[in-house]
């Protein structure tokens, strides 16, 4: 009987054991969190390189859209003129 009561109590050394892992818990749960939430926005944030290829794409629209209307009047310049006139 003295090995099963002994086997029910804990030792010092287990008892501190305990403690320090309770404390170490406390300790790492919050930075556990923060560490966690930080992944999060990173994996849903943009990076430079989309951003830089939405402001590329963007600036070749506006270029494509200014050349087309460029090129439109700058014929309709030319149809107006006739050299006789002059």
């Amino acid at each position: 009987m003295g090995r099963k009561d002994a086997s029910t109590s804990r030792t010092p050394v287990d008892q501190y054991r305990k403690q320090i892992g309770k404390q170490d818990y406390k300790k790492t749960r919050p930075m556990l969190r923060a560490t966690r939430l930080k992944a999060e926005a990173k994996k849903t944030a943009l990076g430079v390189k989309e951003v830089a290829l939405v402001l590329a794409a963007i600036l070749v629209f506006l270029l494509a859209f200014y050349a087309f209307f460029y090129l439109n009047i700058s014929n309709e310049v030319d149809l107006d003129l006739d050299p006789d006139e002059n």
